[in-house]
């Protein structure tokens, strides 16, 4: 099985009337991952389903920082999803600097793909790490100014 539960399938298509109803259940875990390690916050930021975000945030106990592959706010940064960026680090319990699988943060995801309305929300962040290189010994700047990592 993929381990689809109801509030991950309601959170990734954005119904947001189906997760109300199933936050004000006391049996539904909010931070169960599926099959590949996203959990209902992970899917609601990667496909930008903002309205789900918040709903989900308000709750206190939905981890925002679940250390997935696909952590939320590198979803929702790498996808320029600029709402739920600011939604993300408007709270202080988000770690701005998380790294992926390979070891790039929310700000080396968004200066990759271009998303300058993510960019500079993280660097509105004091404690963004500007320098953090990734396992392939390049920087935020080095992605954005789209240094070719992978000479021929």
């Amino acid at each position: 099985m993929n381990d689809r539960t109801p509030l991950r399938c309601a959170a990734a298509r954005g119904y947001e009337p189906v997760v109300t109803l199933m936050l004000g259940r006391q049996d539904v875990d909010l931070d169960r991952a599926d099959k590949h390690d996203r959990t209902p916050l992970g899917w609601a930021a990667l496909r930008g389903h903002k309205g789900m975000v918040k709903r989900l945030l308000q709750r206190g106990d939905v981890d925002p920082n679940h250390s997935d592959k696909y952590e939320t706010l590198r979803c929702a940064a790498a996808d320029g999803h600029e709402g739920i960026v600011r939604l993300l680090l408007g709270g202080e319990d988000i770690d701005p600097n998380s790294p992926d699988w390979n070891d790039r943060t929310p700000l080396g995801c968004a200066a990759g793909e271009g998303h300058e309305g993510a960019v500079k929300l993280l660097l509105g962040r004091a404690d963004v790490d500007l320098n953090s290189a990734d396992k392939y010994d390049q920087t935020p700047l080095g992605w954005a100014i789209g240094v070719d990592i992978f000479p021929s």
